[in-house]
């Protein structure tokens, strides 16, 4: 592992100790406004004509949005941050790590790829002050997923939910039904709607390019997580038991109840194979359509109803977390969020991660909407969304058990790719046991 000097002269001496003069007339760091109030900022230190880059998959009004929410601490720091977003991220970061042409920070959307930087000697670990932040501001599942070989690396900034069940209340409301409280419970209500022939239980879509496959994953997730409990899942996404192991392989049966039973899906598309040429972003208009009942998906969904659909508990849409399989696993829940790490050790690069993991920066970005974040220092009432609320509070709830989105977890070879292209192979009719056969075939060899 690398050695720790790095830690000195600004983490070692605490960087939330620093005790500077307030820059109440503006840095003038990074282009914000001047005149910012810097009392918060003070423990950041002034690095002045220092640059700090910045490089993620974040693009478009996003990277506005994330540009915006640390522009006060460019002006009282008097760094500068330049920031570049790419969708060709996940291919080039790696690329450009052993090219020598690292970005100061990388924001990495999976943790496995950031264990393939930090195994690969890339990473510098994270200064004492940004894991103590993360030791206050999140919970040590968080941690542990920034952590590789024991060495803590890379602390948690944004987050998701997933495993929500999107579902029109005036529907529910006009039909009688009850948002079902167990898993069995949504089983039955699934087989009351495909008995009653007015509309199918479910729409699906899992077209995604060449990442088709990937949603049919995260209900696998779901169902291994509730079924089996975090205990199994941790295994499983670690491959301490392998992927054709009973339990996944039940886990997998069982999902399929739903989404291989020709009289549950898939509503508004066609049969069960038409889930493989359905895109994922259009999967769930059927529910404002009256075609289904119900669609699984993140809570990005959001974002894919049409123009103008109100999301709300009385709205046009609205969703329900995924309910327990084992009532005694507790509430558990999937997501998925990012990972900041350091190639270099500066300190206005030790600044700027420790700003990245405050409950300030949390506020700062969630209340310009779009985002919300598993930082308990995060105010739920600065999401803007009522399902952002709803899902900060699920995320801040101790006895919520929360896991990252498994194939995230997993090496890329498996995660997206095997993963993927098993959930496809399954879907067109190849028994759960022999994808499951083939997708730890698929597991790199240690």
């Amino acid at each position: 592992m690398k050695n720790r000097k790095y830690l000195l002269p600004v983490a070692a001496t605490g960087i939330l100790a620093l005790a500077l003069t307030a820059c109440s007339s503006g840095g003038g760091g990074g282009g914000g406004t001047t005149g910012s109030d810097c009392s918060a900022y003070e423990s950041y230190g002034k690095h002045d004509g220092k640059t700090v880059s910045v490089y993620s998959t974040i693009v478009n009004v996003e990277a506005t949005n994330l540009e915006t929410a640390w522009s006060t601490f460019e002006d009282c720091t008097g760094a500068t941050i330049k920031y570049e977003g790419s969708k060709e991220f996940e291919t080039q970061i790696g690329v450009r790590a052993k090219a020598g042409n690292a970005p100061d920070i990388a924001i990495f959307p999976q943790p496995g790829l950031m264990a393939d930087q930090a195994k690969a000697g890339n990473l510098k670990p994270a200064p004492k002050a940004v894991s103590d932040l993360v030791d206050k501001n999140w919970s040590a599942d968080w941690k542990k997923y920034g952590t590789v070989d024991g060495v803590f690396y890379t602390a948690p900034m944004l987050a998701s939910v997933k495993g929500y069940v999107w579902y029109a209340p005036k529907t529910f409301k006009d039909k009688g039904w009850e948002v079902p409280k167990t898993w069995d419970e949504m089983l039955a209500l699934s087989t009351k709607i495909a008995d009653d022939g007015a509309m199918k239980p479910w729409c699906a879509g899992f077209e995604s390019g060449e990442a088709t496959g990937w949603p049919g994953t995260d209900w696998v997730e779901d169902v291994v997580l509730r079924s089996q409990g975090p205990e199994v899942y941790d295994q499983w996404v670690t491959h301490k038991i392998p992927f054709n192991d009973p339990k996944i392989v039940d886990a997998l049966n069982k999902t399929g109840e739903i989404l291989l039973n020709s009289k549950y899906v898939n509503g508004g598309f066609g049969d069960v194979r038409s889930i493989l040429t359905t895109g994922f972003a259009q999967a769930g208009q059927p529910v404002l359509d009256g075609q289904c009942a119900m669609h699984h998906q993140a809570i990005f969904q959001a974002s894919n109803w049409p123009e103008g659909t109100v999301v709300a508990p009385d709205g046009d849409v609205w969703a329900f977390i995924a309910p327990p399989i084992d009532a005694s696993k507790g509430q558990a829940i999937t997501g998925g969020g990012e990972m900041v790490g350091a190639y270099k050790d500066t300190p206005e690069v030790q600044a700027l991660l420790a700003y990245l993991a405050s409950a300030d920066f949390a506020n700062n970005r969630v209340k310009l909407g779009g985002v919300i974040s598993a930082n308990k220092g995060l105010d739920p009432n600065n999401g803007q969304s009522e399902l952002d609320k709803q899902s900060i509070a699920l995320l801040q709830d101790p006895k919520t058990v929360f896991r990252f989105d498994g194939s995230d977890l997993m090496p890329g070879a498996v995660g997206s790719n095997s993963f993927w292209k098993g959930i496809v192979a399954w879907i067109n009719g190849t028994p759960a046991q022999q994808v499951a056969d083939s997708i730890e075939g698929s597991w790199p060899k240690s």
